[in-house]
């Protein structure tokens, strides 16, 4: 019963997952870690997997502490590869986007909370309602937090010379 429950869950979220976790990582192969992760964690809590309609946004609030752990792990091998090196290069996938970077250099001078609740909304499609309950929050923190996010991003955009 359980294992067809996480069967069932993992064949009907693995693609938005993955897709939400490529778009924030710099590799397939990351996100492919971090999915698996995900989904580790969610075969171990398979007896607190909500229902079936519930069940994608208990893995995106899987998704988002997997990748909390990814990024601050991922900031310690770069910190120190910058000390090994006495270099460092980063690529996104908003240069292609962004040539001159304006838009990302805003973004990424956002809090990490700021830019993963734009992301929620903007990439995964998520409204401020299956936000708050994919993070266990009442809905009206989440649009609060949301309003904040996009007021400290058009400022961010402004300060880049692009006009809201």
């Amino acid at each position: 019963m359980r294992s067809a429950r996480f069967e069932r869950a993992y064949a009907a979220h693995y693609e938005p997952i993955f897709a939400y976790v490529l778009r924030r990582t710099d590799s397939v192969q990351d996100a492919s870690d971090v999915v698996a992760d995900v989904f580790l964690t969610a075969w171990r809590r398979v007896d607190d997997m909500p229902d079936d309609e519930e069940t994608v946004l208990w893995l995106y609030g899987i998704a988002r502490r997997v990748l909390a752990n990814h990024a601050r792990s991922r900031r310690r091998y770069d910190r120190l590869a910058a000390r090994v090196l006495a270099t460092g290069t980063t690529s996104t996938a908003t240069e292609a986007r962004d040539p001159d970077g304006a838009v990302a250099a805003a973004f990424d001078r956002l809090r990490p909370e700021d830019q993963d609740i734009l992301g929620l909304v903007a990439v995964e499609g998520l409204t401020p309602t299956e936000i708050a309950r994919a993070l266990g929050r009442p809905a009206v923190y989440v649009r609060v937090r949301l309003h904040r996010a996009r007021s400290r991003f058009a400022r961010e955009l402004n300060a880049e010379g692009i006009e809201m």
